[in-house]
Formats: C-alpha cells, sequence, structure tokens
C-alpha cells in the first residue's frame, strides 16, 4: 500500500501524552503541511498560532474548558496546541480552509510519530474578549476567528485500533 495512503487510514485521535515537547524541526514540518493545505482560491487566509510556552497553553485549555462547563484540560495533557484561526472577511470559505489546515496538520503529526488531535471550541474562545485579547497580544488582526486546536505532542498510550467503518456511505454513480 502507498505510505502516504496508509498514514491516511492509519492515523487516530490521540487523548493522552507525555510532557515531551514537540522539537522545533517536527513542529515546523507539522505547521508547513498546515499552510500547504488547499484553500479556496487560495486566498491562504489562514493562520496557525503555535504554542508551547506552559502559561499560554494553560490559559487556552481554561478558557475552552470554560466554554464547555467543566474544569478538566480539553487538551488531553499535550503539551504543544496550534491555534488555527482564519479571516471571514478575506474569504467565506474561511472555516473549510481552516478546516483542511487542520486535517493535513493531524496527517502530517502522524506520518512523523507525533500524536494529534483536533479540539473544538476556538471560535467561542477568540470570539469571546479574553480571546480578543489573546489576538492583540500576538500581534494579530481582530477579524481572525478560530476554527479549531490541534494539539500535539508524543503519545502516552498504545495507538487506539480504528473503529469499524460504517456501511453505506459511498455511493458510486456511473
Amino acid at each position: 500500500m502507498n505510505e502516504a495512503i496508509r498514514a491516511l487510514l492509519e492515523r487516530r485521535s490521540i487523548r493522552a501524552y507525555t510532557d515531551q515537547q514537540v522539537p522545533d524541526g517536527l513542529l515546523n514540518a507539522v505547521l508547513e503541511a498546515g499552510l500547504y493545505a488547499a484553500s479556496g482560491m487560495n486566498t491562504q487566509s489562514v493562520r496557525l498560532v503555535a504554542v508551547r510556552d506552559r502559561e499560554t497553553r494553560d490559559l487556552l485549555s481554561r478558557l475552552n474548558a470554560a466554554v464547555m462547563g467543566t474544569d478538566r484540560d480539553p487538551f488531553y495533557g499535550a503539551p504543544c496546541v496550534v491555534v488555527v484561526l482564519a479571516d471571514p472577511e478575506i474569504y467565506g470559505g474561511w472555516v473549510e480552509d481552516g478546516a483542511l489546515a487542520l486535517g493535513n496538520m493531524m496527517n502530517a503529526a502522524h506520518a512523523l510519530g507525533l500524536g494529534s488531535c483536533w479540539i473544538h471550541r476556538a471560535r467561542q474562545v477568540f470570539d469571546a474578549p479574553e480571546g480578543k485579547e489573546l489576538l492583540k497580544k500576538w500581534g494579530l488582526p481582530e477579524p481572525l476567528r478560530g476554527v479549531g486546536n490541534c494539539i500535539l505532542g508524543y503519545p502516552a498510550c498504545a495507538h487506539p485500533n480504528p473503529a469499524p467503518r460504517k456501511e453505506g456511505r459511498i455511493v458510486k454513480i456511473g
């Protein structure tokens, strides 16, 4: 089987991480994969914010957990969070563009031996005053909206087996 197809079929969301930080080289490769995701009309409106600073990572975790109404870590202990933002004023398909970037990064992470998982609620976090303050602190424009968070790190558990695929989800015409 083709190596790229194998990586796509074997990637799973990881929900337990070691404390070992993602090294620069691997993080840069994952981020580059995100930047090379397709974007509508090649607008490239997606912005990626890689957070390895523990204080900022924990703040993002608390803000995300507050949206969920819990105090547990929604980032499952992952030491690195890539916040995916996009500008709706540049392109109406900003959510889809951000989703493609997230998918590319998760697949790249798996291919490099890292674990990853898409964590929702970035939109609520960055639409709130605390999120707008973070954008300002990071020197990013306020129109940016959250699409999702890609957590990254080394898995602290065995790679999960895939759930069985549901039947009847493909229709071929012709």
